[in-house]
């Protein structure tokens, strides 16, 4: 699994889940979703983290869980496809974005959307 970093932050835009949710395209309407949180900071965070136990939650539900806007604290984000680990999305302190994903085309849009992405 290949991945890329980039700041949180575009200036005065700060990046969401939610925009990373519509950024995997295609790649992401199938997956199944668990999350973690270790700081809350919002009430929706507490409900992420009890709708993705057990089973995890779907694309459309996680989207619509964290928009309009939903700022993270050290949050990761995992997406399975069936029982295999596909793509990780970790926010660090509110500052960087993670993303790891076996498909590279995943990397490649990311990297397009976010210019300053580097190499993990």
């Amino acid at each position: 699994m290949n991945g890329i970093t980039f700041p949180a932050w575009h200036g005065k835009h700060y990046v969401t889940l939610a925009e990373l949710l519509v950024r995997l395209g295609s790649f992401g309407l199938d997956l199944t979703w668990r999350v973690e949180f270790d700081e809350i900071v919002d009430p929706r965070c507490a409900e992420l983290e009890r709708r993705s136990a057990d089973a995890g939650m779907d694309t459309l539900t996680l989207l619509s869980l964290t928009t309009p806007f939903l700022q993270l604290i050290d949050a990761e984000a995992r997406g399975f496809a069936k029982d295999e680990l596909v793509v990780i999305l970790i926010e660090a302190d509110s500052s960087l974005w993670e993303v790891r994903a076996v498909d590279e085309r995943v990397l490649s849009e990311l990297r397009r959307h976010c210019p300053d992405a580097t190499d993990l």
